[in-house]
């Protein structure tokens, strides 16, 4: 199954460069965004399998969209993975408080990896938002 995605960020030149890497390795990237309220309209409309966010969107917060994201009925199988090019370790407690399930540094980014934050924890049940596959 072809998986779909919002990416939320506000450098444009990153968005070019995520959607392009995320295509070639099979994600369909159904749009992009750059403000919260943007992110929000898109994924409304859009409905993803997963939206990727950035922890850092100019003068908003990730975090911020990743709750807004999380009270949004129609988007309760969408999947939120925070995405920096900051250390993971700058913001643990915050990610493991958000409604996320998990993050990933931009240099990281691919399918695999997307794949592997969203998958089955191995006993067949979902990955849990707030511990998360890694056993946060």
């Amino acid at each position: 199954m072809t998986l779909r995605c919002l990416i939320v960020d506000d450098s444009p030149r990153f968005l070019a460069a995520a959607r392009g890497l995320l295509e070639r390795q099979g994600v369909l990237v159904v749009g992009v965004a750059s403000t919260g309220a943007e992110a929000v309209e898109r994924a409304t409309e859009l409905r993803p399998d997963v939206a990727l966010l950035d922890i850092d969107l100019g003068g908003e917060s990730g975090f911020d969209v990743a709750r807004r994201l999380s009270r949004e009925a129609c988007l309760a199988s969408t999947r939120m993975i925070l995405i920096s090019t900051h250390a993971e370790q700058d913001y643990t407690d915050l990610i493991a408080a958000s409604p996320v399930v998990g993050f990933l540094p931009k240099s990281g980014l691919s399918a695999e990896a997307i794949r592997a934050l969203i998958t089955c924890r191995g006993d067949g049940r979902p990955a849990d938002p707030v511990s998360g596959p890694r056993g946060r």
